[in-house]
C-alpha cells in the first residue's frame, strides 16, 4: 500500500465514521463477522487527528477490514428500508406522522413548559454572573435604548420646521396625499435609522460581546420591527388622517387593522427572540416546544384580525375604481377567508416541516415571508388598480367608443401589472427559501424545472400579448374618436364619412397578431416540457396545405380582401354600394364584410364575390337641389336669394366646418308645364350634407315667403269661350258651366291614369 492509497482509506474511514453511527442505528445491527472491529475500536472523541493517529497504528489489512465493516453496515441499513417507506403512500404516512406527532409532543410537554423555560433562564442568568449580571445586562440595554431614543428625538426637533410644513398640507389629490404620507414615512425611517445607528454605536461601547448577543436580538425583534411596521402601516392606512388615506377603509377599521398589525409583528418578533434565546442557551426546539405555541398563536391572531375586520378588509380590497369588474368584486368578497386559509395552510406546513426535522429555513423566518407576500398579493392587486386609475392617460374623445377603449386600456395595464406582480412575489418567496433562478437553471432535469420554464414562457407570452393589444387599442381609440360623430337626424341616411384607414386595418392586425403570439408562445411552452414540437409543426403545415386545396373559395375570399384593403377601397363607417347592395360598412373580417342598410338590414358579402365597390363617403360629396317656381318669377331674384342663404350658412358656426363650397344657384335648368326649374348646389364633407340640405330647404321656404314667391304646383286650367260677360250670367248658367268644367277635369285625370 502506497501513501495515496493509505490517504484515501483515511478519508473514506472519516466519512464513514461520521455517517456510520446513524446508519447503524437505522439498521439495528452490523455484520456479525466484524463486530470485534466495529465501534469499540473507534477513538473517543472522534476527530480527524484521532482518526489519522489510529489509522497510522493499523496495518493495511486492518484498515481494509474496518472499511469493509462500515460499508456492510451502511448496506445493511439501506436493505432494511422497506419499499413502502419509499413509495407514495409511505411518503404520505411519513407526512401524516410528522403532522400529528409535532402537536402531540407539544401538548405532552405543556405541563413542564414554564418550569423548563424557568430553568433555561436560570441557566442563562448563572452564565452571566447571576441576578446581578442579569440586572446589569438589562440596565445597560435600557440605557442604550434611552440614549438612542434621545438622539432620535433631537434629530426630529431639528427637522420640526419641515415636519410642520408637511403637516399643514391639505389633501386635494392623490399627489398631495402621497407627498404628505411619503414625507412623514421618510421622516420616521430617518428617525429609525438614527435610533439604530446610535443604539449600535453605544451598545458596542457599553456592552460586552456576550451581552450584545442577547441585547441585539431583543432590540431588533421587540423594538425595531414593531416600530418599522407602525411606520409602514401609518403610510398605507393613515389611521389618524382619513383625508390622506390611500385605501378605501373607514376610520374604525383603519385604526383596528393598524393596532393589530403592530401587535402581530410584535408577537412574531417575540417568537423569533424566544426561539433564538433557547437555541443560544443550548435548549433544542423539541425541549420545551415554546416555539410551537408562540408560532401557532401568530396564526390564531391572523385569523382573529381577518374575521373581525372582514367588512373593512372587503371595502379596502374593493377600492374606489368605478370600472372594477366582477372578478375584483369576488376577490374583495373572499379576501378575509383567503387570509384565514393562508394562515391555516402555513401552520400545517410549518408543523409538517418541524415534524420532519427540516427547520433550517423556518428558523430564518421563510414561512413568515411566504405568508406575508401571499396575504399582500390581493392587496397589491388593489394598489395596481388604484395606480392605473390615476396614472393611465386620460380618455381620448367622448362617447361610447372612447369609453370602451379607455376601459380596455385600463384592463390591459392591470393585467400586465398582475403578471409582473405575480412573478415578483414568486421570486421573493423563492428567495426566502434560498431557491434562486440559478438553481432552476442548473437543474436541467425534472418535472419541477420544466414546469417553471413552462409557466415563465406563458407569462412572457401573455405580457407581449397584452402590450400589443394595449398599443393597438390605444391607436384604434385615437382613430375612432378623431372623427366627429354624426347627428342623430342623419344617422339613418347613410353616406356618412367613414373611419380612417388605420381604424379599418387595426382590428384585423390585432386579431392576426394575437393569434400568432398565442400559437408561437404555446409551442415554445410545450417545448419546455420536453415535448418535441416538430410533429406539431409538420402537422400544421399539412393541415394548411389541405385547407388550401379543399377550401379554394375561402382562400380566394381572403386574398381578395387583402387586395381590397391594400387598395383602400373601403373603410369601416363608409357608405358603399356593391353590385346593387348599399349600406354602411359596419364590420370586416379576413373573409367578408358586413353592410348595414340605412333601413337596418345587414348584408354579409364575401370578398371573392365583390365585382366592384362604389364608395359614397370618400373625401367630399356634392348635393344638388331643385326648386320649381311659377313662370312669372324672376330667376335673377332667386339667384340672389340662394347666394344670400349660402353666405349665411357658410358663416354659421354649426355648418361652416362642414362646407367645402358654399350653396349657390346654378340657374334655370328646365321649363315644364308646371313652372321654371332652378337648381342649387353645395359641396360638403360626407355625412354632413343631409343636415345642410334640411337647413337650406327651411331657409329657402322662409326667404320665398318674405319675397312673395310661391312654389309652383300642378294646375288644370279650363278655357270656356264667351265668358267675357260672366258677371251677367244667372246662377243656373254658372252652375251648368261649373259642372261642365268638372267633367272635363275628371276626364283629363282618367286619361292620364290610363296612360300610366
Amino acid at each position: 500500500m502506497g501513501f495515496f492509497s493509505r490517504l484515501g482509506a483515511v478519508l473514506c474511514l472519516f466519512l464513514l465514521c461520521v455517517c456510520g453511527p446513524t446508519a447503524a442505528q437505522m439498521a439495528g445491527a452490523v455484520s456479525s463477522s466484524n463486530t470485534e472491529s466495529a465501534p469499540a475500536a473507534l477513538p473517543d472523541p472522534l476527530t480527524p487527528d484521532a482518526v489519522r493517529e489510529m489509522v497510522a497504528r493499523m496495518s493495511d489489512d486492518q484498515v481494509r477490514g474496518m472499511l469493509l465493516d462500515r460499508l456492510d453496515a451502511v448496506a445493511a441499513a439501506e436493505s432494511q428500508v422497506s419499499p413502502e417507506q419509499t413509495s407514495f403512500f409511505g411518503s404520505l404516512n411519513a407526512i401524516w406522522t410528522a403532522f400529528y406527532s409535532n402537536p402531540l409532543d407539544a401538548i405532552l410537554k405543556l405541563p413542564t413548559l414554564l418550569t423548563r423555560e424557568a430553568s433555561i433562564i436560570a441557566s442563562f442568568t448563572a452564565s452571566i454572573g447571576g441576578i446581578a449580571g442579569l440586572m446589569t445586562l438589562l440596565g445597560l440595554t435600557a440605557v442604550v435604548l434611552a440614549i438612542a431614543y434621545g438622539v432620535e428625538v433631537i434629530a426630529e426637533r431639528l427637522t420640526r420646521r419641515w415636519r410642520k410644513q408637511a403637516a399643514t398640507t391639505d389633501a386635494g389629490s392623490l399627489k398631495e396625499s402621497l407627498r404628505f404620507l411619503f414625507g412623514r414615512f421618510m421622516r420616521e425611517i430617518f428617525g429609525l435609522i438614527i435610533f439604530y445607528l446610535t443604539a449600535r454605536t453605544v451598545g458596542r461601547i457599553l456592552l460586552t460581546p456576550e451581552q450584545i448577543a442577547f441585547a441585539a436580538p431583543l432590540v431588533t425583534y421587540l423594538v425595531w420591527w414593531p416600530r418599522l411596521a407602525g411606520a409602514v402601516s401609518r403610510f398605507v392606512l393613515a389611521p389618524q388622517q382619513p383625508n390622506m388615506r390611500l385605501l378605501n377603509i373607514d376610520d374604525t377599521w383603519a385604526r383596528f387593522v393598524h393596532r393589530n398589525l403592530v401587535g402581530l409583528i410584535l408577537l412574531a418578533g417575540f417568537t423569533k427572540f424566544a426561539v433564538g434565546f433557547n437555541l443560544a442557551t443550548g435548549a433544542g426546539l423539541a425541549e420545551t416546544r415554546l416555539g410551537f405555541w408562540l408560532d401557532s398563536l401568530i396564526y390564531v391572531y391572523i385569523v382573529y384580525i381577518a374575521w373581525t375586520a372582514r367588512d373593512g378588509l372587503r371595502d379596502m380590497m374593493r377600492g374606489t375604481d368605478p370600472d372594477r369588474t366582477q372578478y375584483d368584486e369576488n376577490v374583495a368578497r373572499i379576501y378575509p377567508y383567503f387570509a384565514i386559509a393562508v394562515a391555516v395552510a402555513t401552520w400545517m406546513i410549518v408543523t409538517i416541516l418541524t415534524g420532519l426535522g427540516k427547520t433550517d429555513q423556518l428558523l430564518k423566518g421563510a414561512h413568515y415571508v411566504t405568508m406575508f407576500w401571499l396575504l399582500m398579493t390581493p392587496l397589491l392587486d388593489t394598489v395596481i388598480r388604484g395606480l392605473v386609475r390615476h396614472l393611465v392617460p386620460p380618455m381620448i374623445g367622448e362617447g361610447p367608443l372612447a369609453e370602451k377603449a379607455y376601459r380596455s386600456t385600463k384592463r390591459s395595464y392591470i393585467r400586465i401589472g398582475r403578471v409582473l406582480m405575480a412573478g415578483l412575489v414568486l421570486i421573493l418567496i423563492a428567495q426566502s427559501w434560498d431557491v434562486t433562478i440559478a438553481d432552476f437553471a442548473s437543474a436541467r432535469q425534472g418535472i419541477g424545472t420544466n414546469l417553471i420554464e413552462f409557466l415563465m414562457t406563458l407569462a412572457v407570452g401573455y405580457v407581449v400579448f397584452e402590450i400589443l393589444s394595449l398599443w393597438i387599442n390605444r391607436q384604434l381609440a385615437k382613430e375612432q374618436t378623431s372623427a366627429a360623430p354624426l347627428e342623430e337626424e342623419t344617422a339613418g341616411d347613410g353616406g356618412g364619412a367613414g373611419g380612417s384607414r388605420l381604424a379599418t386595418v387595426l382590428p384585423l392586425l390585432r386579431v392576426t397578431a394575437q393569434v400568432a403570439i398565442a400559437v408561437i408562445f404555446s409551442l415554445l411552452a410545450i417545448g419546455t416540457l420536453g415535448i418535441d414540437i416538430t410533429p406539431l409543426l409538420a402537422g400544421a403545415g399539412i393541415l394548411g396545405l389541405a385547407i388550401g386545396f379543399g377550401a379554394q373559395k375561402l382562400v380566394a375570399d381572403v386574398v381578395s380582401g387583402i387586395f381590397f384593403l391594400v387598395d383602400d377601397a373601403f373603410r369601416v363607417g363608409e357608405y358603399v354600394e356593391v353590385d346593387g347592395t348599399m349600406g354602411t360598412v359596419e364590420k370586416i373580417s379576413i373573409r367578408s364584410m358586413q353592410l348595414r342598410h340605412h333601413l337596418g338590414l345587414v348584408h354579409t358579402l364575401p370578398y371573392g364575390e365583390i365585382p366592384k365597390i362604389t364608395n359614397f363617403s370618400r373625401d367630399w360629396v356634392i348635393m344638388k337641389l331643385k326648386f320649381t317656381v311659377p313662370f312669372d318669377v324672376d330667376p335673377e331674384k332667386v339667384r340672389k336669394i340662394f347666394k344670400k342663404i349660402g353666405q349665411q350658412l357658410w358663416e354659421d358656426e354649426r355648418f361652416k366646418g362642414d362646407f367645402l363650397e358654399p350653396f349657390k344657384s346654378q340657374g334655370v335648368s328646365g321649363i315644364d308645364d308646371v313652372g321654371i326649374t332652378i337648381r342649387g348646389k353645395f359641396m360638403a364633407k360626407p355625412g354632413a350634407q343631409f343636415m345642410i340640405r334640411k337647413e337650406i330647404y327651411n331657409r329657402v321656404q322662409d326667404a320665398f315667403a318674405e319675397n312673395g314667391i310661391e312654389f309652383a304646383r300642378r294646375e288644370v286650367r279650363v278655357a270656356i269661350p264667351g265668358l267675357e260677360n260672366a258677371e251677367d250670367l244667372s246662377e243656373d248658367e254658372k252652375s251648368a258651366i261649373g259642372a261642365a268644367a268638372t267633367g272635363v277635369v275628371q276626364a283629363q285625370i282618367e286619361k292620364e291614369q290610363g296612360k300610366k
